[in-house]
């Protein structure tokens, strides 16, 4: 029950808002500000303090949306809520929740007080604001952003005059009124601590709602750092100072063919070797930092692979050592990347071989059957037939284009040096070795191709070990002992005859048998003259424009003799020979068979030829030019004097200077 001072203050609020509806005059004395000021603001919103009908409420479809959008307070402040009402449920009191714009949208309380008080409107999705209702508990702690009580007649609207409201904000982290809690209920049935219990109440809401919102904040940012950390195409495992491992990505775990769950705890010692670990370990210890450090990875599921490691320390303050991020990538990865800086790629196509004859159409037709096979090839011919630019063809047109295309001359290196060369080594392996050793051309070409030139030249030991590579797909490095696994096919090129090395001893008979699966003869230029004029063309097209010289015409003659001769070198001396005789000529001339080389000329084939046929054969355009520089130097420049001594109008002679380019 209401003590006597409450009854009278409300007798006296009564009194005020008599006088209030009547003539508009404040009494100050009596009423408390912060509700005189909302008096005057319920007056102004044309509020009718007699009325009892709702001005402002929702559908069902737009306090499911209200509901839904403030979900995440009323799962934090029901359980508050449920202990209001039952603590003061018996005495006839409802607990409400509304939200930032005055809508009731969830309340607790006996279903008889509702009944009761129909006229009140106190169920969901009626608005509270004092624009709808006038002078209200709710309606002040959403204008003002405070907590406070409002008493029987100090409400606007008569029929609020026996009801009494404790509301309070309950705000964000930013100060931002979110939604208001109120305990509500008969005039003379309120408690004097009903307000504190409602403030306590909003305050701990208020609480656990940041809780929650840096809850969520701390678990969005680690759904984002772990997002990052699975996508990333590296592992990564973190392991603490007994080598326990606390966390793995999935690339890592991938790699190991491991789970999550079997993998975190495990000892790091139970992953990659041993004495490695131990290293890694030690040098953690000492805090130091482990870079590039290429070491060997794998389970009892899989086979140790060769990874390139990097193990950096996590320290704290009063902790110099706490845990240790390793980040890997496989070898291969990173020799793929050295190989695309490094240029070791094929760039040529089968388009790219020039030539139309019968000889060459076939050796193209070959190539291209067997490309998208895994056969090892055997590419023969003499040097400079363009045996490697079969072997570029003939890996990009495989399903290994993407990869690397690797290539070694067996017979360019020092034989000592080969061995090294093809499969790598480990660091003191011999005197010179690079410290944490080098892989080889095998590794390097891991699923890719590897281009072994000169194949013939390759020393009888390493023959024995390339067989051992071939059938088991897997190399040892020189001074090592770990099998590495490697996805290479081998092209491989000769300018030997490799049956006859064999006879010889100079080449494995097995090793031959290996390589010879598929043959191809790259054919000598001898063997194709048809497409030497094409390889003419060409080459000279692309060394003149390089040089900036043009309007140079090729006889017949060039032609003929150029075709005669028995290219020793191949393509590969035409090519050169183009260049040379492209760089000497003079713009505005004609390659004639005096342009070339001497060496050249005395080998042209002139047997069975005639003294007529010996002689150069001149095109009418070649007489012609020459001609009319003869005229116009015999004359000294004067044209008129030239086009009479050539018997033709000057207006003629003017054009023909024009069309052969000559300068007067």
């Amino acid at each position: 029950m209401p003590g006597k001072k409450m009854l009278e203050e409300n007798e006296l609020f009564e009194k005020a808002w008599i006088q209030f509806v009547e003539d508009g005059t404040i009494d100050r004395e009596s009423l408390r500000p912060i509700i005189a000021d909302s008096w005057i603001r319920s007056r102004r919103y044309s509020v009718d303090p007699h009325s009892s009908e709702v001005y402002a409420e929702l559908s069902e479809k737009a306090l499911k949306e209200r509901y839904d959008e403030l979900e995440f307070v009323f799962d934090i402040a029901k359980p508050f809520m449920d202990t209001l009402y039952k603590t003061v449920g018996e005495s006839g009191l409802i607990v409400r929740l509304t939200d930032r714009d005055g809508y009731v949208l969830e309340c607790f309380g006996d279903e008889l007080v509702f009944e009761n008080h129909k006229t009140l409107h106190l169920y969901k999705g009626t608005n509270v604001r004092e624009e709808h209702i006038g002078t209200n508990a709710i309606g002040i702690a959403l204008a003002k952003g405070i907590p406070l009580q409002v008493l029987g007649a100090e409400h606007y609207r008569e029929d609020y005059h026996g009801w009494t409201t404790s509301a309070a904000p309950i705000k964000d982290e930013e100060d931002n009124i979110v939604a208001v809690l109120s305990m509500s209920g008969d005039y003379e049935l309120v408690h004097p601590h009903t307000l504190g219990m409602v403030m306590a109440s909003a305050l701990a809401i208020e609480h656990e709602l940041k809780l929650e919102r840096s809850n969520q904040d701390l678990k969005r940012k680690n759904d984002h750092f772990n997002a990052i950390m699975e996508s990333i195409s590296e592992g990564i495992i973190c392991i603490d100072e007994r080598g326990i491992i606390r966390d793995i990505n999935l690339f890592a775990r991938n790699y190991l063919r491991v789970r999550g769950a079997e993998a975190v705890g495990a000892d790091i010692r139970d992953i990659i070797h041993r004495d490695q670990a131990r290293k890694i370990l030690n040098l953690a210890k000492a805090g130091e930092r482990l870079k590039e450090e290429e070491i060997n990875f794998g389970t009892q599921r899989s086979r140790k692979q060769s990874v390139i490691v990097n193990a950096t320390p996590v320290s704290e303050p009063n902790d110099p050592y706490k845990e240790l991020v390793l980040t890997f990538r496989e070898s291969k990865d990173i020799h793929n990347l050295v190989n695309r800086i490094s240029g070791a790629k094929a760039i040529y196509t089968f388009e790219d071989i020039l030539g139309e004859s019968h000889e060459i159409k076939e050796a193209i037709r070959l190539a291209g059957l067997v490309s998208d096979t895994e056969a090892t090839i055997l590419l023969t011919g003499e040097s400079g037939t363009g045996k490697e630019l079969f072997a570029q063809s003939i890996h990009n047109n495989s399903k290994r284009r993407s990869n690397p295309f690797v290539f070694i001359n067996c017979g360019a290196i020092p034989r000592d040096l080969v061995a090294s060369e093809l499969f790598g080594y480990v660091e003191g392996a011999f005197t010179g070795a690079r410290k944490g050793g080098q892989p080889g051309k095998f590794e390097l070409a891991d699923g890719g191709s590897l281009f072994l030139d000169e194949i013939g030249d390759m020393p009888l030991d390493t023959q024995a070990n390339l067989l051992r590579v071939l059938e088991t797909k897997e190399v040892v490095r020189v001074g090592g002992h770990d099998v590495i696994p490697v996805d290479v096919r081998v092209i491989a090129a000769t300018h030997k005859d490799l049956a006859k090395e064999v006879e010889r001893g100079n080449f494995r008979q097995d090793l031959y048998f290996r390589l010879n699966v598929m043959p191809i003869h790259t054919p000598a230029l001898r063997e194709r003259r048809s497409d030497i004029p094409i390889l003419i063309d060409f080459f000279y097209k692309q060394f003149s424009k390089g040089i900036g010289v043009a309007g140079v015409d090729i006889t017949q003659s060039f032609y003929n003799a150029m075709t005669s001769y028995s290219w020793p070198g191949n393509v590969r001396e035409l090519q050169n020979v183009m260049q040379l005789i492209s760089s000497l000529v003079e713009e505005g001339s004609v390659l004639t068979s005096r342009h070339l080389p001497e060496y050249m000329k005395n080998n042209v084939r002139d047997d069975h030829t005639t003294e007529v046929e010996k002689k150069e054969v001149r095109t009418l355009a070649e007489i012609e030019k020459e001609a009319i520089q003869v005229a116009i130097q015999a004359n000294k420049g004067n044209l008129v004097k030239a086009a009479k001594a050539l018997g033709i109008g000057r207006t003629t002679l003017y054009r023909k200077i024009e069309k052969f380019g000559l300068t007067v």
